[in-house]
């Protein structure tokens, strides 16, 4: 039986992971005893080499958090240093993200990309009932809402429940879920 998109990308993950891993302890002149050794020392070259003020990251192994540290500063030309609370807008990689994770749900049977929103998210409501009524997940990942410019509400500070509170009222520019082609432009 062929490997499912799930285990692929959690074969294709860790093979990038542990090469990156392996790779920095051979250029540290180091074994790989300890993955995370040196990688305080790779975290600050890789500022200097991508000329970015700072960097905060996680690494979760079975669950638990094995490594959550912040490097740099917050701003160029301020001294607050970043930790491992500060959050940094990654813009579009998110969507990637996103369907990374709702890919694995569907291998593991607990969703379907044709099952309409509302069978997970009772309280999703758009513009129009009858898109609300409609909308898939697929239709939401391949922008087949009619709707623009609502990624803009978190960078305006809204939080996850308040954005899909706000969804209701933001008219859509145009209508495809008939013809199921997309027709917007996401914004970040």
């Amino acid at each position: 039986m062929p490997p499912t998109r799930r285990r692929f990308l959690q074969a294709a993950t860790m093979t990038g992971a542990g090469l990156g891993v392996f790779g920095l302890c051979a250029a540290l002149g180091k074994e790989p005893n300890d993955p995370l050794d040196g990688f305080d020392e790779f975290a600050r070259t890789a500022i200097t080499d991508w000329k970015v003020p700072g960097l905060s990251i996680a690494v979760v192994k079975d669950g638990k958090v094995a490594l959550a540290r912040g490097y740099g500063v917050c701003r160029i030309g301020e001294n607050t240093a970043v930790d491992e609370r500060n959050v940094f807008r990654i813009a579009s990689c998110t969507k990637s993200f996103t369907a990374t994770c709702l890919g694995m749900l569907v291998d593991d049977g607990k969703l379907k990309w044709d099952d309409p929103v509302t069978k997970h998210l009772p309280a999703f409501q758009l513009y129009d009932p009858y898109v609300t009524r409609e909308v898939t997940i697929r239709d939401l990942l391949c922008h087949r809402t009619g709707l623009e410019g609502g990624g803009l509400l978190a960078s305006r500070g809204y939080d996850r429940a308040e954005i899909l509170r706000w969804m209701r009222f933001l008219k859509p520019i145009a209508s495809s879920l008939n013809a199921r082609e997309p027709i917007s432009v996401a914004a970040g």
